[in-house]
């Protein structure tokens, strides 16, 4: 309890600073419903309550876009993981997040200067012959420097901001504690699945935070394209990468979103777009892991119709199980099967009291409207938006993994339309499917699994008369218990066990101070400044159990 105090006041600037930008941003309601307005006015600090500026001429979606740039790096990220979330937010909120594109001012190349020799291991004109001082990117993680080795070859420098981690770590504190407020006062906020949400969030920007750990990505997706000689990864130079800092090959060609210049350069777009999905179409289908954000800023196009793919930060990854069931879903979507796609879905949902009935016949309706099309006719982002819609109409919630999928389909199609205005990526996608389910019906294959599942059979009946041995020895020494949870109630043995907290507290403290009042009457014995020592000790223990009791009662106040 004491630490989450420290905790607690530690954060109270950042937590002041939340409340401040959400009220101007007209979420002044929110900030109440949280508790955070009171627990602020407790520690003395002032909120605004009617700073509401034009900002809430703005819609809704815009608004919270404007409040996750304004709070800064992390929650910059989070908002792009939301952006990832087709299956939680309509596409009005979709298209805000998206907007998030992390370009921050850049950092003075003399601030960067000390962290980067430190991670060198020496002044940088001792690996360098050219660093440029102007950064080719920057963002809320990192920035980029174009630099050249000793023998003049091209790299790039990837540094990560100094003391971010710092900040990162604090924001996820207050995240966590934010959530567990949330889900506990508002029923409605739960559907959401925050603490799901929040959990994808902190592994991807831990990963994110590790600069080396993108390298690592990069070579192993160098790895499973190694055979296409039209896609080129950049190289890492290991020697010099670490947590806070990546070296890794300069691309020289043409920027993903300059269009004009493929054009200028005789290069064949539509090429291009086949190439680029056929990629990343592997990855996913074939591999399990992918990028999870292939839009045309992370993609260079080179020359005789190659391509380049940068940035390899977030990346999404598949079982063989899950691939399976991926292709089945898709499968089942092109090929008018409503109630093998219904059936997928709920697999994948944790949701116990879905209507099944009128799932599958909203999903019938779904392939109906797409059926008398041809494949080429078929719109990927559009089939995927309105199987969405379905998913938040009936409170179904996807897997992270499979979000991130669904993100990196939707953004690969808009990929290939950028360069290619006819490109279609389920007509890419047909041949890996029809190709999968093939080899999934060979007779090999079903008698590979088939074996599978007889040797699990056998396992499971092997171990039967042992588990059921256990079962009855446990029941004889009443060892077997059954939990039963009852909603919200956690909620209240934790509002007892902090009041039962603060009233020990405040008799203890009481005691200390009675206790050394009467101490500091009798003469003689060690002094500290001047006062008797047990005394003075008493009253310092008191005086920090009070701080203790006050932030309890701030806490209790969220």
């Amino acid at each position: 309890m004491l630490w989450e105090m420290l905790n607690a006041a530690r954060d109270l600037g950042r937590v002041h600073d939340i409340a401040s930008v959400l009220i101007r941003y007209g979420f002044g309601s929110f900030v109440r419903g949280l508790g955070m307005g009171k627990a602020l006015e407790r520690a003395g600090r002032v909120l605004h309550w009617q700073h509401v500026e034009d900002y809430v001429q703005l819609d809704t979606p815009q608004r919270v876009r404007r409040v996750l740039e304004e709070l800064g790096p992390t929650f910059i990220k989070l908002g792009q993981i939301l952006a990832t979330r087709v299956d939680l937010f309509s596409p009005q909120y979709i298209a805000e997040f998206e907007k998030l594109q992390d370009q921050v001012p850049p950092m003075h190349f003399d601030e960067l200067l000390p962290q980067l020799e430190e991670d060198l291991g020496g002044r940088i004109d001792e690996f360098f012959s050219h660093v440029e001082t102007q950064p080719l990117a920057a963002a809320s993680i990192a920035q980029v420097h174009k630099a050249a080795l000793k023998d003049g070859t091209p790299v790039i420098l990837k540094i990560r901001r100094p003391g971010l981690r710092k900040i990162i770590e604090a924001d996820l504190r207050l995240l966590h504690r934010l959530v567990d407020i949330a889900e506990s006062e508002s029923p409605e906020f739960r559907r959401f699945h925050p603490k799901e949400v929040l959990r994808q969030f902190n592994q991807s920007l831990r990963r994110e935070l590790d600069l080396a750990a993108e390298c690592r990505n990069a070579e192993r997706v160098a790895a499973n394209l190694a055979d296409d000689l039209n896609i080129k990864i950049p190289s890492v130079y290991w020697q010099w990468t670490c947590e806070r800092l990546n070296v890794q090959e300069y691309i020289q060609g043409i920027q993903g979103r300059d269009l004009a210049a493929v054009d200028q350069a005789g290069l064949d777009r539509k090429l291009l777009a086949d190439r680029g999905t056929q990629a990343v179409i592997k990855m996913i289908m074939e591999d399990g892991f992918f990028h999870a954000d292939p839009h045309a800023g992370n993609v260079f196009y080179l020359e005789d119709n190659k391509l380049a793919f940068i940035d390899f930060g977030m990346v999404g990854r598949l079982t063989e199980e899950r691939r399976e069931q991926v292709v089945s879903l898709l499968y089942g979507m092109t090929n008018h099967l409503p109630t093998k796609v219904a059936e997928i879905l709920e697999d994948w949902s944790d949701n116990i009291h879905t209507d099944e009935q009128m799932l599958t016949i909203d999903l019938e309706a779904f392939v109906d409207q797409y059926s008398s099309l041809a494949l080429k006719d078929l719109s990927l982002t559009g089939m995927m938006s309105d199987l969405m819609a379905i998913l938040r109409d009936h409170k179904l919630i996807l897997p992270a993994d499979l979000a991130l999928l669904v993100k990196a389909y939707i953004t690969l199609d808009g990929l290939g339309r950028h360069l290619n205005p006819e490109f279609n990526t389920l007509v890419f996608t047909a041949p890996y499917l029809h190709k999968i389910m093939m080899e999934r019906y060979r007779p090999e294959a079903i008698a590979k699994r088939g074996w599978r599942n007889l040797v699990s059979i056998a396992d499971l009946l092997s171990s039967l008369p042992k588990d059921l041995r256990k079962l009855l020895r446990a029941s004889r020494k009443g060892a077997i218990q059954v939990d039963i949870t009852v909603r919200r109630l956690d909620h209240y043995v934790s509002t007892m066990d902090n009041a039962i907290s603060r009233l020990t507290m405040g008799i203890v403290t009481a005691a200390l101070i009675i206790g050394s009042s009467i101490i500091m009457t009798v003469k003689g014995g060690p002094e500290i400044f001047g006062l008797p020592a047990f005394g003075f000790l008493g009253y310092s223990f008191a005086t920090i159990g009070g701080i203790w009791l006050l932030f309890s009662i701030w806490k209790s106040g969220q």
